[in-house]
C-alpha cells in the first residue's frame, strides 16, 4: 500500500517538533546550601542526540549541555533553583564559540587543560627528572602539576628538595601487604614500590568540560621480579563555569579506580597517609608559612591532622597575593569524610581512609574515589567551599521527559 507523500511529511514535522524540546524536572535536596555552581547529569533523549549543540533552559537563562556517545550529558548551572522542585526544558541551541571551550591539549609528555586558551592544570604522563642529581627510582609520570588559580598563581610543586617523591596532585599507598611482602608505592626512593603511567585512553575538549582517561599501575618492586600489585585508571575533568565565575574559580575533578592486577589482594593496615596527595607551593615550605582550613573550621594543622573532613582548604601567601586550592572529598568515598593528614610545616595533604584502620583492595572489587578541587585566589573561604561541597555531595536530580 502507497503511502501518502503528504501524511509522511506531516509525519515527519510532527517527530521534528516532538524532538524539539523535552522537559526537565530538577528534585532540588531539602536544606540545600547556597551553590556557586550546580554540574547537573541528565540522559539526552534519542530524538535529541543528533542535534549538534543542546541548552538546559530554566528561569529565562540556558546553560549549554555537552553529551556523550551513549546520551549521558553534563551542564554546569551558574546557581541551583532555590524551590524544592522546578521545571526547565532541554532544547537544541547554538554551540558557544570555540574560543569559549574547555580545552585538553596533548603536548610532549603532557596533557594541557585549559579555559579561554589559559593553562588551569596539567598532567604528567612522561617522568621528566628536574634535576640531574636526582635518582632515577625518583622518576614517575602519572599526575598532575601544575595547577593554577584563575589569577595565574601556580599553587602546587614537583619534587620539591625534602620530598622528592611529592608531585603536584598523586595517588599512592604507603604501608601495604602483598603476596607476604610489603611494597611501598609513596616512597619511591626506596625502591620498594613504584608507579607507572601505562597509556592516555581518552582525551576531549568541549563548551562544559573536558578532560582525559589514563592508565597507571602500582609496581611491587620487593619481589624476584616486578609485580604489578594494582590497575589504575585516571579520569580527570576540568568544567567550564562560564566566563564571570572562571575568574573566580578553577573546579577540577578526579576519578580514580584501582583494581587487582592478581589474584591477591591489596592489604592496607592502619597508617597515618597514603591515598591522595597534594603538595602546595614551595613558598609555603615551614612552620606557619602554608594555611590552613578544614570543613570543621579548624586553621591549625595539629589539630587537623587525623580527623575527619568533608574539604580541606590548603594555600598561603604567593605572588603578592592569597592563592590556595578546596580539595573536597565525595560523600560516597570509602570512610567518608575521609581522615586527612595535614602537614605541621609542609604545605603537603593527605586524604588517608587507612588512618581508620586496616582494610584491603580485594579481586573483583575495584575501589573507587572522587575528589574535587577548588582553585581560587584569596583567603579561603568557607561559604564557597561549603556550597560546592553540597552540589558534589548531594546534586541535584535531574530526570528528561517529554
Amino acid at each position: 500500500m502507497a503511502v501518502n507523500p503528504f501524511l509522511r511529511l506531516m509525519a515527519l514535522c510532527m517527530a521534528a517538533a516532538h524532538a524539539a524540546a523535552a522537559t526537565v524536572r530538577f528534585d532540588v535536596p531539602t536544606n540545600a546550601v547556597t551553590r556557586p555552581a550546580s554540574v547537573v547529569s541528565l540522559a539526552v533523549p534519542l530524538g535529541l542526540r543528533s542535534v549538534a549543540g543542546l541548552e538546559l533552559k530554566w528561569g529565562g537563562q540556558r546553560w549549554p549541555v555537552q553529551s556523550d556517545a551513549d546520551g549521558r550529558a553534563i551542564a554546569v548551572m551558574a546557581s541551583s533553583p532555590k524551590v524544592a522542585v522546578t521545571k526547565g526544558t532541554l532544547v537544541p541551541g547554538k554551540l558557544p564559540a570555540p574560543e569559549k571551550w574547555a580545552r585538553a591539549v596533548q603536548a610532549d609528555g603532557r596533557i594541557e587543560l585549559r579555559l579561554a586558551n589559559r593553562l588551569v592544570a596539567a598532567y604528567r604522563t612522561e617522568g621528566v627528572l628536574p634535576r640531574p642529581n636526582l635518582a632515577e627510582a625518583l622518576r614517575r609520570g602519572g599526575y598532575l602539576h601544575p595547577l593554577l588559580t584563575p589569577g595565574g598563581r601556580q599553587i602546587t610543586d614537583d619534587y620539591p628538595s625534602n620530598h622528592l617523591h611529592h608531585h603536584g596532585v598523586w595517588t599512592a599507598w604507603t604501608k601495604t601487604g602483598f603476596q607476604g611482602r610489603a611494597p611501598d608505592f609513596w616512597n619511591m626512593g626506596d625502591r620498594k614500590g613504584r608507579v607507572e603511567f601505562v597509556a592516555v585512553d581518552a582525551v576531549w575538549s568541549g563548551p562544559v568540560h573536558a578532560g582525559f582517561r589514563a592508565r597507571h599501575r602500582q609496581v611491587d618492586l620487593t619481589a624476584p621480579s616486578p609485580v604489578t600489585a594494582l590497575e589504575e585508571s585516571w579520569e580527570v575533568r576540568l568544567f567550564n563555569l562560564g566566563s564571570e565565575l572562571n575568574r573566580k574559580l578553577h573546579l577540577l575533578e578526579l576519578t580514580f579506580t584501582q583494581r587487582c592486577a592478581t589474584d591477591a589482594s591489596l592489604e592496607l593496615p592502619e597508617y597515618h597517609y597514603g591515598g591522595l596527595g597534594v603538595r602546595g607551593n614551595r613558598a609555603w615550605n615551614g612552620a606557619g608559612a602554608s594555611r590552613w582550613l578544614t570543613s570543621k573550621g579548624i586553621a591549625d594543622p595539629l589539630q587537623g591532622n587525623a580527623t575527619r573532613a568533608r574539604w580541606c582548604w590548603l594555600g598561603g601567601p604567593l605572588d603578592g597575593g592569597v592563592a590556595g586550592m578546596g580539595i573536597l572529598g565525595a560523600a560516597d568515598n570509602f570512610r567518608a569524610p575521609q581522615p586527612v593528614r595535614l602537614h605541621p610545616s609542609e604545605p603537603f595533604f593527605c586524604f588517608a581512609p587507612s588512618q581508620g584502620g586496616t582494610w584491603a583492595i580485594r579481586p573483583g572489587q575495584p575501589h573507587v574515589a572522587r575528589y574535587r578541587f577548588a582553585l581560587t585566589d584569596g583567603e579561603p573561604d568557607a561559604e564557597l567551599l561549603n556550597g560546592l561541597w553540597d552540589d558534589f555531595a548531594r546534586p541535584l536530580a535531574v530526570t528528561v521527559g517529554k
